[in-house]
């Protein structure tokens, strides 16, 4: 089955995916807590906007994934102090859906978030996935891993990831059999403690 990108997200340990038949010569570079998706040095040259963005990036109330440019604005909500729901919501609404050929879904997620959040129940770490499509905005507290994609499973699934740590989420959601994969990052731990690592399928 090809769901196109994704992110899986749990309270401790998330991971984000690129999956494309049309753009495939991608690379995920870590760079201080940061994970940048853009091209490979021999990938055609395009103007598609969708094509470079942070996909991972680490606050200290928080580490967010997401498969576009609404990454940012998200992570700095987060390090403005906004409850993690509605940092996750505020630019998912305002950026919406991408506006290419499908219509392609945001999708995003923050793991490890701050005990002390007022949007999360959770004892320890916290976590929320959230995807904005053309018929809906959804945001929502998860205590499990859980996945969100840009297509066919393009509302907030239960996933199994038996992976605990940042290098082992990258490879087993790269080497899933959801077709087509690029690369992948992972990042685990919670609130200013987080592990992040890429894979390239190399």
């Amino acid at each position: 089955m090809y769901v196109g990108r994704f992110v899986v997200v749990g309270p401790e340990c998330g991971a984000y995916r690129v999956s494309s038949r049309s753009f495939p010569n991608r690379q995920a570079v870590e760079r201080d807590g940061t994970v940048t998706v853009e091209p490979t040095p021999d990938a055609p040259e395009t103007d598609n906007p969708y094509i470079s963005y942070n996909g991972v990036r680490v606050t200290e109330r928080g580490a967010v994934v997401g498969n576009g440019s609404h990454v940012d604005p998200i992570a700095e909500k987060l390090e403005l102090g906004y409850p993690a729901r509605d940092a996750l919501a505020e630019p998912l609404l305002a950026l919406d859906f991408e506006k290419d050929d499908y219509d392609t879904p945001r999708i995003a997620g923050i793991v490890g978030v701050d005990a002390a959040d007022p949007t999360t129940a959770a004892d320890g770490p916290g976590a929320v996935i959230g995807t904005v499509r053309r018929d809906a905005l959804l945001v929502e507290e998860v205590t499990e891993p859980t996945l969100v994609a840009t297509y066919e499973e393009d509302s907030p699934t239960p996933f199994e990831l038996a992976a605990t740590d940042a290098e082992s989420a990258a490879r087993e959601v790269y080497d899933h059999e959801f077709e087509h994969a690029v690369c992948a990052a992972g990042v685990a731990g919670e609130a200013d403690e987080f592990d992040v690592a890429v894979y390239n399928g190399e």
